[in-house]
């Protein structure tokens, strides 16, 4: 069998190279959102995964409405995760059922191969299988992954659809906050999210876009 002839085997990894280029260029173009929380410790930068896109629309749309204004990081666990996002944690909140808050809905699961548990990964809590069979994630309640060799068990049970990418080291100071037994921070603190946009190409600088 005759071999192919080596300008030909150049012009191909070439036109395959130039392809995978054009392809990259393209999924840089225009602009994203960024969710960005910010506390008393400091910011911490969500993106948000357009393979879970109606976790992306909702969480950009609640956050946009001023629903997790005034909330707190309700339960910290060290070694593991903290979480946030349910609206008992306002001042003005029903302090005795903490930890089951939510907007009045719950939204489908979107579990993807690309988006697992790892360092800094962001999650939607929801309710155990024996009350919600269906793996369904909570309106707003969401977690971000501290386990610095991740939470991998949680892998096609909760949703993850973001990522931090900037400001672990404010995740930190929050897992190493003092909590009573239900893992609930002694002290109070608020945290709001605003929703800014920023071109794609900038986000890459700092984050690998590729399979998110």
């Amino acid at each position: 069998m005759r071999s192919i002839p080596l300008y030909i085997t150049l012009l191909l990894c070439f036109f395959s190279f130039s392809e995978v280029a054009a392809q990259k260029s393209k999924k840089l173009r225009g602009k994203d959102q960024l969710a960005i929380i910010t506390s008393d410790y400091g910011e911490i930068v969500l993106l948000l995964s357009d393979k879970t896109p109606e976790h992306k629309k909702n969480f950009l749309k609640l956050a946009q409405e001023g629903f997790y204004n005034g909330t707190t990081f309700h339960r910290v666990l060290k070694g593991f995760m903290i979480q946030g996002g349910d609206p008992n944690t306002r001042s003005d909140g029903d302090s005795t059922r903490i930890g089951i808050g939510n907007p009045g809905y719950t939204i489908n699961s979107e579990f993807t191969d690309e988006l697992v548990h790892d360092y800094g990964a962001v999650g939607a809590a929801r309710q155990n299988d024996e009350i919600n069979p269906s793996k369904s994630s909570s309106g707003s309640q969401f977690y971000i992954v501290e386990a610095k060799e991740g939470a991998h068990h949680l892998d096609g049970s909760y949703t993850v659809f973001g990522r931090v990418i900037k400001g672990m080291d404010v995740v930190e100071k929050i897992a190493d906050l003092e909590i009573d037994d239900d893992g609930e921070p002694l002290n109070r603190y608020e945290i709001n999210i605003k929703v800014v946009k920023q071109k794609k190409k900038d986000i890459a600088k700092t984050f690998d876009l590729d399979n998110f």
